[in-house]
């Protein structure tokens, strides 16, 4: 597989690993505000999609004509980071999904090489490559999969990739919880300190 097929394969994994936070999980669980900044699951999908819509869209002239006024000039602030009531997740996913299958188009199209403008960055950064856009947003998408991990982890307790993720151990209920109080008095002894 060559650079730009290694970078895709982890740009979509990721993506589904995002969507998949949102499995098994009622409205509100994926709609409710999880740090006191607002952050929540539905929120990071939709966010995830819309900026990579722009990235692989307008970056490289492929704009997609996909409306989002919550990226319009005078929108609320962060409007692209919660699903409003009139947004059904099926709504928040068919976004999801069409902003993959746009970027992959675009992917697909364009060489490593191929360049692009980004209009909302500095004017000495804001000349791209497709390279470096894709390592951006397989970043950008890694860092909010990390932030749906721990909110997932918050609502019901999954954790990673569910459970038969190798990267995690397998603990009982009460493995878990000493494990959590063993944390605990280590950061309390440190801070004592």
């Amino acid at each position: 597989m060559d650079d730009k097929g290694i970078l895709h394969r982890y740009l979509k994994t990721r993506r589904a690993q995002l969507l998949a936070k949102l499995d098994g999980l009622d409205e509100y669980d994926v709609r409710r505000p999880m740090t006191p900044t607002g952050t929540n699951l539905l929120g990071l999908v939709k966010h995830v999609a819309s900026v990579e819509l722009g990235y692989f869209g307008e970056v490289f002239g492929r704009p997609s004509e996909q409306d989002m006024p919550w990226l319009d000039d005078g929108a609320e602030p962060d409007a692209d980071m919660w699903a409003t009531p009139a947004e059904t997740r099926a709504d928040i996913i068919a976004l999801h999904r069409f902003s993959a299958e746009h970027s992959d188009a675009t992917i697909e199209a364009l060489a490593l090489d191929a360049p692009g403008v980004v209009p909302w960055w500095p004017e000495e950064r804001k000349h791209v490559t497709l390279q470096q856009i894709l390592v951006h947003m397989c970043s950008e998408t890694a860092q909010h999969l990390g932030h749906a991990d721990i909110l997932r982890e918050l609502i019901d307790g999954a954790a990673g990739q569910g459970p038969n993720d190798p990267n995690l151990p397998m603990r009982s209920d009460t493995e878990k919880a000493a494990h959590f109080a063993r944390l605990e008095a280590a950061a309390r002894e440190a801070a004592a300190r």
